[in-house]
Parts: structure tokens; sequence; C-alpha cells
């Protein structure tokens, strides 16, 4: 099919699963951007019934980003998946009023504005809840509701930079460097997703009560540097840049192989190093004194990695891979996109799905993760245009009147 990439018709047509585990879980998504619709994305994905509010005149600012076609924003398209679309300025009297009648009976709303910007509207939590004591609100800011940086404005680029990730990006002696994705909003969406549930989980099995979760990007990728703060209170260790090495562990990088493709590879357990010496042909290196552990093979991490690469710079990439193969090494090739449309493991694993799409005729986008065996999620429909979904949500769930529909839009309210 035309502008469809030569691999389109290898994944399957997505399927709708009848058995979505958070099916009747019914949610407001009043975020923009990136991190609070990925949040609730992953929600929508298993049956969550989620109602995304876009500003009437502007819409998310997710539906201006590159990349595009024929005006159609193609980011849009995932992150707003299996989501209802509706328009509402929160910002007016009577958008805020309306607001409120959706709160009504919902278990979970969104948001990531700046601290504060609810509270501005009238819409803060004590609001809320007063109007729905049941409801779990998620707040993802860039520093949190509380601090001495509560105000400033925050992305994912600037929670990597001062979570620490962005300083162990790069070459030792080079700048540090960003991931070139905005992996903080995405990473802090995981989390939120999580911490619904688990809020979710407490209300119902407690006290039935709601509660507020205050969820900082730059606390989110934070928490996944793991051992850094305990290594440095301990040791006064800080983990700084190794390029394509891990610092724990040797061998470990990235070898560019004889055709001019990439291989990357860590040794992270012994046996995994005697299956590459092998592989290599140099088991005579795990009985040197300077390999024989891995505590030794980071001393002497140059030395090591110089000699896998060495090897691997001799052979083309298939031929590594045969020889990887044979020998059970860990590794993988460096993949681009055309890499994984074309590869076995993603084909075999429906890691990607076919979806039918009005304004796209099909296109395919990532699969639902985690699989589960009884109750899996599937991707349904993908991102809609601008207000799709207001008459069926306004007139058929809140009962408006079509007079009060048309009353809303001419004030551009909806």
């Amino acid at each position: 099919m035309a502008g469809h990439a030569p691999e389109h018709h290898g994944f399957p047509l997505a399927a709708a699963s009848a058995r979505k585990p958070l099916r009747g879980l019914r949610v407001i998504d009043a975020g923009t951007m990136v991190a609070a619709p990925f949040a609730s994305v992953l929600l929508a994905d298993f049956g969550a019934e989620v109602i995304k509010i876009e500003h009437p005149n502007e819409g998310d600012g997710q539906r201006k980003l590159d990349p595009s076609k024929d005006g159609v924003p193609l980011w849009w398209k995932s992150i707003a998946r299996n989501k209802r679309c509706i328009t509402l300025d929160l910002g007016e009297a009577q958008g805020a009023e309306v607001f409120k009648d959706l709160v009504r009976e919902r278990d979970v709303v969104l948001e990531n504005y700046r601290p504060g910007t609810f509270e501005r509207w009238g819409l803060g939590y004590d609001v809320l809840s007063a109007i729905e004591p049941r409801l779990v609100m998620l707040r993802i800011s860039g520093f949190g509701q509380t601090g001495p940086y509560r105000n400033r404005p925050g992305f994912g680029r600037v929670a990597e930079a001062m979570s620490g990730l962005t300083n162990l990006i790069g070459e030792p002696d080079g700048p540090p460097m960003s991931p070139g994705y905005p992996l903080g909003d995405l990473i802090a969406g995981v989390f939120g997703a999580l911490s619904i549930m688990i809020a979710l989980h407490h209300r119902d099995v407690r006290d039935g009560r709601g509660q507020v979760i205050d969820l900082a990007l730059y606390e989110a990728v934070f928490r996944l540097l793991d051992y850094d703060p305990i290594a440095y209170d301990q040791l006064g260790m800080v983990h700084g840049r190794t390029g394509n090495r891990v610092a724990y562990v040797a061998p470990s990088s990235t070898f560019k192989t004889r055709d001019g493709k990439y291989l990357t590879l860590a040794a992270s357990t012994q046996s995994v190093w005697l299956r590459l010496a092998r592989a290599i042909g140099r088991e005579d290196l795990t009985t040197n004194p300077k390999f024989v552990d891995n505590r030794m093979r980071v001393a002497n991490s140059e030395e090591v990695n110089a000699l896998v690469g060495e090897w691997i710079e001799e052979r083309t990439r298939d031929e590594a891979i045969r020889r990887f193969d044979e020998c059970e090494v860990a590794y993988s090739s460096v993949f681009d996109m055309e890499d994984a449309f074309r590869d076995l493991q993603f084909r075999a694993r429906e890691a990607m799905v076919r979806v039918r799409d009005p304004e796209l005729g099909e296109a395919v986008v990532s699969n639902v993760v985690p699989r589960f065996s009884d109750t899996p999620g599937s991707v349904d429909f993908l991102g809609a245009p601008l207000g799709a979904h207001n008459e069926e949500v306004y007139g058929g769930e809140l009962g408006y009147s079509s007079e009060r529909l048309a009353a809303l839009r001419e004030a551009r309210i909806i």
C-alpha cells in the first residue's frame, strides 16, 4: 500500500480483546504533551475508559509535533489510541463547571500542568474530591508540587539532566548527551500508570477513598539510577560517562562489523564471558590473570574490549551473529526501525500491529505491553481528530441538551 514501509503487511491486524482487565475503570486525561498522556494510554490499552481533554482552539500540543503525514500527526495517533477525545477550555469558569460534571463517578484524573494551575482554575483536589471522594488524581510536573523548584517549567530533557542520567551518556572526554527522545516523560508515564494502580488498589481494599499522587519527572528518572545514590553515600563514588562500555562489566561495548553495522554486548556473568571467549576462539583468555574474573576484566577493560572488537571487525554482522548464536553469547545488533520491522523476533511476538484508521487507512504501531495470558489488552483505534467524541460524551453521558452543546460551542468552551 502506498505510503507504507514494504514490511507493513508483515504484522497482523489488531484484534480487539474481549477481556481487558481494566474495563470499567473511568479515567480523565486532562494532561498535555507526553508524560500524563503516556500514563493514560498504558491504562487505555488494557481497557480503561479514557476521556482525553484538549483545548478547543489549540488541541494538545502533541498534535503539532512531527512527524506527520498529509497533515495527520503520527505521534498523536499512537499516544492517543484507545481514548475518546473531547474539547474543553478548563481555564474558563464554564469549562471548569463542565469538568466538575465529568469528574462525577470517575476513578482517575491525570494532569501535568505546572503546580497551582488546577487550583487557579478552581479545580484543586479539595474541590474535585468533594465531588467524587473515590477520585485518584495523578499530578505530574517537572519538579513536584513542593520545594523551591516547584514553579519551574520542566520537560523530559530537563528531568534527564537533573536526575543524573544525561551525565552518564557520552564518551568520558566528551560532553554529556541527551537520549534524543523524551525518555524522561515516558519513564514518568510508566511510573504514573503504576502509581495509579497502586492507589486504586489501596482505595478498593482499604478505606474507599482516593488520594493525590505527586510525581516529579526528575524523580522518576532518578529512581532508575538505582545503585548510584548508595554508591556515592557509602563509597563517595560519582558514576561518570564510560561511552559504550558498562562501568561495572567487561568486556562490554558497541563494536563495528566489517560491513559497517554495529553489535553490542556485555559479559554480565562469568558464564557469558566463557561463552564469548569460546565464540571468538580465545578460550586462553579465560585463564589469563588479567581476565580471570569480572573485577580483573573491568580493571583491564580497554584491552579485553580491544580483543573482542578486533574479532568482530574482521567479520560481517551476519557472520558474527551466526557464531554468537552458536555459542549462546548475549548480544544484539544495534537496531534502527527498519531493522525492527524486518526482524523475525518482532514478527513472531507481534511486537507491532496494523490498525485500521479513517485518516491513514492503516498504520503500524507498537503492540500492547506486557502480555496477559487471560485478559490481554489491545489496540482498538488510533488517536482521534480534535473533539471527535464531544457529542458522545457530553450529550450521551452527561445528558447535555443540543441547545446547551450549541451554546458551549458558540462560547468556545468546547
